[in-house]
């Protein structure tokens, strides 16, 4: 699977970004797609995840009610909608694909290269 992320930039405060991360070479319908962050000097946190068999979603405490997972199934894309931007969501993105539920980074084998987001104050 090859994952390529993108949507990322800066926003100010209370701002808005959508992250998208398009899949390509293998269809996703038994698989887990997942949103991970690593702010400089820290370790990759999960963000949010979708399954892609029924829809089911998962977030983290910390984006709960403010980001949103979804997909286009015929895109094979995943999208993040982040609304109400904190100056502590700045981190790198990164979108990842794995075989099971789970919200540790290590388990999931395939991952996009990251896009960067910057929330100003």
């Amino acid at each position: 699977v090859q994952l390529q992320a993108s949507g990322g930039g800066l926003v100010q405060v209370g701002g808005s970004l959508r992250l998208s991360c398009a899949a390509s070479g293998r269809t996703l319908s038994n698989y887990v797609m997942a949103w991970f962050r690593q702010a400089p000097g820290k370790g990759r946190d999960f963000v949010a995840l979708l399954r892609w068999s029924d829809g089911y979603t998962l977030y983290d405490d910390s984006v709960k009610g403010r980001f949103t997972i979804s997909r286009d199934n015929a895109k094979n894309t995943v999208y993040l909608q982040m609304n109400s931007l904190k100056p502590e969501d700045t981190a790198i993105y990164y979108c990842a694909v794995g075989y099971y539920l789970n919200m540790i980074a290590t388990n999931y084998p395939y991952w996009g290269q990251g896009t960067l987001v910057t929330v100003s104050s």
